[in-house]
């Protein structure tokens, strides 16, 4: 197939570009930058199509693009992804995230090509019991990121029941590995093994009781790739996530080893916070035959050792 994939160049994106390059797909990567990296494709960058560095907001840009390549299937990754950016900058992660989507949303609809949408887990309020946060699960939009996140999906929803167009949502939760920068939102595990390399402390936010659903970057890309080939998912929200979650301060335990070189301060935005997440994914193993195969503590020495090998330290 012809792909397209926005925010390629990202953490994720590039374990989705990996993946549908090892699948035989043609694949084009749209990429500002903004938070990828180009050096993040060096390993396969020659297999692609093209990388086109530029800004899915330019609808002269996406107008051109699909005018000359005939895509069937389009993976939207592109976004502002920072939690607290988004409180401090509202128009920009609402720009990117929502208008942006949209103008995606149009050219895939004149040229009928299937829309894969990642949204995220921070859409929800908090799991309040054991089974996890299913895609019933009541939304709260606790930061502008959150509530651009939500208009997107609304949107991407409506061009399926509207138009037909194929598409569908997904929402996996806090994803780490190989390639996560060491600093901003949802980096936590990158940002604590990096500390640990260099023999640093680390500071939590609040009291550290906050708990996340950590998953692993290649089960999110099978999932990521997975929803795109499928029919199933059409027109659906759908969760991916480890199924167990952990607390901050139980995670830097683990990955330091040392009690003592943990320290918490307060909260810069607390009002963003979600303290339990924990995902429930029984769709994708009903919908696409999915479930997570990398447990926390094989993602952790994963990511450890790509860190050393890498010289991020």
């Amino acid at each position: 197939m012809n792909i397209l994939l926005t925010g390629g160049a990202g953490f994720i994106g590039r374990t989705v570009a990996k993946k549908l390059l090892n699948d035989g797909h043609f694949v084009w990567i749209v990429d500002d930058l903004s938070n990828g990296r180009e050096e993040n494709l060096a390993e396969f960058r020659s297999e692609l199509k093209d990388f086109i560095h530029g800004d899915i907001k330019n609808e002269a840009l996406l107008e051109n693009l699909f005018s000359n390549v005939k895509f069937d299937l389009c993976y939207h990754l592109a976004a502002s992804i920072n939690v607290q950016d988004s409180i401090d900058d509202p128009r920009t992660t609402f720009n990117n995230d929502t208008i942006g989507t949209f103008y995606l949303l149009e050219q895939c609809r004149k040229h009928n090509v299937k829309v894969v949408f990642m949204s995220t887990c921070m859409v929800y309020d908090r799991c309040l019991d054991e089974t996890g946060i299913t895609e019933v699960h009541p939304i709260k939009p606790a930061s502008p990121y959150a509530g651009s996140k939500i208009a997107a999906e609304n949107m991407v929803l409506s061009y399926y029941h509207a138009y037909g167009l194929p598409t569908v949502v997904i929402r996996p939760f806090n994803t780490y590995g190989p390639f996560q920068k060491t600093g901003g939102e949802g980096g936590v595990v990158a940002i604590f093994i990096k500390k640990k390399l260099k023999g640093e402390g680390v500071h939590i936010y609040g009291d550290g009781t906050q708990t996340r659903d950590l998953l692993y970057v290649d089960d999110c890309a099978e999932f990521v790739v997975q929803a795109g080939y499928s029919d199933q998912v059409n027109g659906e929200i759908v969760n991916a996530g480890l199924g167990r979650d952990i607390t901050i301060n139980e995670l830097a335990n683990l990955v330091l080893k040392d009690e003592s070189k943990i320290k918490h301060v307060e909260h810069i935005h607390p009002q963003s916070e979600i303290q339990k997440l924990l995902c429930n994914y029984d769709k994708a193993k009903n919908l696409l035959g999915w479930e997570p195969k990398v447990s926390l503590q094989e993602g952790l020495r994963r990511t450890e050792d790509w860190m050393k090998e890498s010289h991020l330290v």
